[in-house]
């Protein structure tokens, strides 16, 4: 009887009702840490790789590794196009993101908080309201101060450098570390560093996050482009009464806002730290948290309002979007058509007077890595003209003139030539010229 008893009750199916389920903590902070980190390198990569950079000795911009001049307009105007959609789509679906996850500032601003908790306490911070720092009787010594005052010096001596890599090859900057003479060098740079040092200095150890939340100019530019919809945090306010009396996300944000009131317009940079303090606190309650990130102003079981959002968010990609086609194939156009030489032909001026017969040719070369041109005349005979050097070599880039003599024996008349120069890199660039004998 026992027997088919246990048998009947086997058979009847368990659902477990009621449970919660339960989400991990997001983790945005190591996240976080990881695309700063990855910015950091960028910036350093960018200059060095010549992906963009400015080159003072010849008053030029260098992108891709190439010296570009006004004549290269589509090259220059579709990167600057590019950069500004991409901008403009950035500022409309993230919001300040790039604040709270890329901006350099912010990263060492977060850092110099860091260091200053570890050596002097961990109430001892830059206070937005003004208060003076809180340091632990423990930490409040020589020692401490002074490895916190090196850090911070090391700090901007280190990311002093990194503006210097936008105006000088890596080769000089090197030269300028290693107090080597380099004559690329220009001789107020160390007065130029010295004043980017005293800079870096004063926002990591003074400005901090009073630069973010009242005189950044970026997040003035980015408000013109914010609405509800961009990404922000969002509040569950169906929960509040499971974080009453807490006030731990609001502690948690360094910038000084209570996540909780979170406004269209605000200094909120969407780090995460207050979406990662909230779950984390709730998971060790076996529930999750009561903040996350979201567009728009979804609200539970309003999908109709999320899809809303969602088509008003992507909407502003119609306006957008040709822009940054248009910066696309300006660009593409702009690297098919770049001409890496150039060549100007012209009489050739003496101090006393102007030759009819004689022409200097110049020749720019605009990549920065050794060449060998070739000369030659088309359309004279070989023994009408005579050219100074057939052959000319460039280190880097930079200009050299070959001259050019037409015979005096040519009977009166005109004669079409042209000056064909040939790069060791299969480049070959044509000059007409139009000769005239009396």
């Amino acid at each position: 009887m026992s027997s088919g008893i246990n048998k009947t009750l086997s058979s009847i199916p368990i659902r477990v009702v009621g449970s919660r389920k339960k989400t991990g903590p997001a983790n945005f902070r190591w996240k976080r840490r990881a695309v700063q980190i990855t910015i950091l390198f960028l910036l350093v990569l960018i200059p060095v790789s010549g992906l963009f950079r400015i080159d003072p000795e010849n008053g030029a911009l260098v992108v891709l590794g190439w010296q570009i001049w006004f004549a290269d307009f589509f090259l220059i105007t579709g990167l600057w196009i590019m950069l500004a959609s991409a901008l403009v789509a950035l500022y409309s679906v993230a919001g300040t993101v790039f604040c709270g996850w890329a901006c350099p500032q912010n990263t060492l601003a977060e850092w110099a908080n860091h260091m200053t908790h570890k050596l002097l306490g961990k109430r001892a911070e830059v206070s937005l309201t003004g208060e003076a720092p809180k340091v632990a009787a423990a930490k409040n010594k020589v020692l401490n101060w002074s490895l916190l005052g090196l850090s911070f010096l090391f700090a901007a001596m280190l990311f002093a450098l990194v503006p210097l890599l936008y105006f000088y090859p890596p080769d000089v900057v090197w030269s300028f570390i290693t107090f080597r003479e380099d004559t690329r060098l220009a001789g107020s740079l160390y007065w130029i560093y010295s004043v980017w040092v005293m800079i870096i200095l004063l926002d990591i150890a003074v400005l901090r996050h009073f630069w973010c939340r009242f005189a950044c100019v970026y997040k003035v530019w980015q408000h013109s482009f914010k609405t509800k919809e961009t990404l922000h945090v969002v509040y569950d306010t169906s929960r509040a009464n499971e974080c009453e009396k807490c006030n731990y996300c609001v502690t948690t944000c360094f910038i000084k806002l209570d996540p909780r009131k979170t406004e269209i317009y605000d200094s909120c940079i969407n780090c995460g730290d207050c979406i990662d303090a909230c779950n984390n606190l709730q998971a060790k309650k076996g529930g999750v948290g009561l903040l996350r990130f979201e567009f728009g102003q979804r609200e539970p079981g309003k999908i109709r309002q999320f899809r809303d959002n969602s088509m008003s968010l992507l909407s502003r990609f119609h306006w957008t979007a040709p822009f940054a086609v248009l910066g696309v194939i300006m660009f593409a156009w702009g690297i098919w058509s770049y001409q890496p030489y150039h060549i100007a032909v012209g009489y050739l001026q003496t101090a006393h007077n102007q030759s009819a017969r004689d022409y200097r040719i110049e020749v720019s070369s605009k990549r920065y890595r050794p060449t060998e041109l070739t000369m030659s005349v088309e359309g004279l005979p070989q023994d009408d003209f005579t050219l100074s050097s057939p052959k000319v070599d460039l280190a880097s880039v930079g200009r050299t003139s070959v001259f050019l003599s037409v015979s005096p024996k040519l009977q009166r008349g005109l004669y079409p030539f042209a000056v064909v120069v040939r790069s060791n890199d299969g480049w070959i660039g044509r000059f007409n010229v139009q000769h005239f004998v009396e």
